[in-house]
């Protein structure tokens, strides 16, 4: 074999820089992600602002959110749904940029769609907390929390899923600008034994002392109730129909 005898430091790898991976970018390694991200932060992007909420159940789980997004100060929708179906059996609660959120729930559902075709099975809720949490993790959907909850062989699952991909199972969680008043809530509230019916109840209680408090919450409820039959999404615009 002949050795080579011209200086490669000068080729086509030195126009890419010495810091480029060979196999690169990677999924979600998106140019300029840093500025994108700082965009997102602003006014000029519509936000859902939010208060969701999550709760395992004995025989399901029950997610809520309220319905009002903002632009900036302003209040740019009353009727805004924040959790919806991702799965036969599943569903996912957005709080932050809507742009976003709207691309992860395609993102899934497409996904959630290719892994049955596939493999004849629908995916296990383990395995979509992990696929939401890489989604996340890539960089791709700034900025967006969500809470996932579903039904498997394994039974009820809460999954509590931070903007950059950490994900923790839990009982009950919250998530969006009015967490803080619904946590409490929550905390006084669930026990390990609760019903749909009262995890439903609790819920609303939760989404309501965050609206009373959070100026970027309010406008009525969306409540979605997963079992093994199913999603259900009910909208109420007064809390007293679930209290």
């Amino acid at each position: 074999m002949r050795t080579p005898t011209g200086d490669l430091s000068d080729g086509p790898a030195a126009d890419l820089g010495r810091d480029q991976p060979v196999f690169g970018p990677e999924l979600g390694e998106f140019e300029h992600s840093e500025r994108r991200a700082a965009k997102a932060e602003g006014d000029g992007e519509m936000k859902t602002g939010t208060t969701t909420v999550g709760i395992k159940a004995e025989d399901g789980v029950v997610m809520a959110t309220d319905m009002r997004a903002s632009l900036g100060g302003m209040v740019s929708s009353k009727d805004v749904q924040k959790v919806e179906e991702i799965h036969p059996r599943g569903a996912l609660t957005i709080a932050g940029s809507v742009s976003a959120a709207q691309n992860l729930i395609s993102t899934l559902r497409a996904e959630t769609s290719l892994y049955e075709a596939r493999r004849g099975k629908d995916m296990s809720m383990e395995a979509l907390s992990t696929l939401t949490g890489n989604l996340l993790r890539s960089g791709a959907f700034y900025i967006v929390q969500p809470i996932l909850g579903g039904v498997d062989d394994e039974g009820s699952h809460i999954y509590s899923i931070d903007a950059l991909g950490g994900t923790t199972e839990e009982e009950y969680t919250v998530t969006g600008s009015g967490s803080q008043y619904a946590l409490g809530v929550l905390e006084q509230e669930y026990d390990d034994d609760v019903t749909i019916d009262e995890a439903k109840n609790i819920a609303a209680k939760a989404i309501q002392s965050a609206v009373e408090r959070d100026l970027a919450s309010g406008n009525g409820i969306n409540v979605a109730v997963v079992t093994d039959e199913g999603v259900d999404i009910t909208r109420y615009k007064e809390f007293d129909d679930l209290l």
